[in-house]
């Protein structure tokens, strides 16, 4: 430690989502890494993790769309949960957990909820489909898995081809091969709190 830093100057450094609660928005066939690795980010960052599922007990994770990953334990039903109770949103990707995410209605009242309240939400790789569905997209630059783009641009999207892309609170990314980035902005952008230009 520096001679300039005190020991809670340091703390607050190492932890800056100290006191932070964070919703992982999945259900079964989430892609495995997508959910892991940023959970690990926010926990390392001191910030208080909870999976958020359309789904009861437990999900079973994918790594990529064929082959079944492991078990993750559900902490609240997206029905009986309000975005109220969670300072951000990260959204992990995987084809049949976005595809089932975005028809469901509890979830895209969930979802559109952290944008009315202009709050961080992190997004990668297919989970930008429900953020389409919740209508939330419009004038904003995003990124997302490669096939999702014309999806992205007809619904008034500025979708472009780089790791992370930032705008006003809502950080996105592309593919697992991103999530050094990704986790860096998403822990960035939570710990800066609101955002006037976050908004459904």
């Amino acid at each position: 430690m520096s001679e300039n830093n005190t020991p809670n100057q340091n703390a607050q450094t190492q932890q800056p989502l100290s006191g932070k609660s964070v919703a992982f928005l999945a259900t079964s066939g989430v892609e495995q890494v997508e959910l892991t690795s940023p959970w690990e980010a926010v926990i390392a960052a001191g910030g208080t993790p909870a999976l958020v599922s359309t789904e009861q007990g437990d999900i079973t994770a994918m790594q990529g769309d064929w082959e079944h990953g492991e078990s993750f334990p559900v902490d609240h039903h997206v029905g009986s949960v309000e975005s109220s109770a969670f300072d951000a949103l990260v959204m992990p990707g995987g084809t049949l957990n976005a595809d089932s995410l975005r028809e469901d209605e509890d979830v895209l009242r969930f979802v559109r909820g952290f944008f009315e309240q202009h709050k961080p939400v992190a997004a990668i790789c297919h989970a930008p489909w429900t953020l389409i569905n919740a209508g939330v997209v419009e004038g904003r630059t995003m990124t997302s898995y490669s096939s999702l783009s014309t999806d992205l641009k007809n619904a008034g999207a500025n979708w472009v081809d780089e790791q992370v892309v930032v705008d006003e609170g809502l950080t996105t990314s592309r593919n697992p091969d991103d999530l050094d980035a990704f986790n860096a902005k998403m822990v960035e952008e939570i710990a800066e709190g609101k955002h006037e230009g976050q908004t459904a």
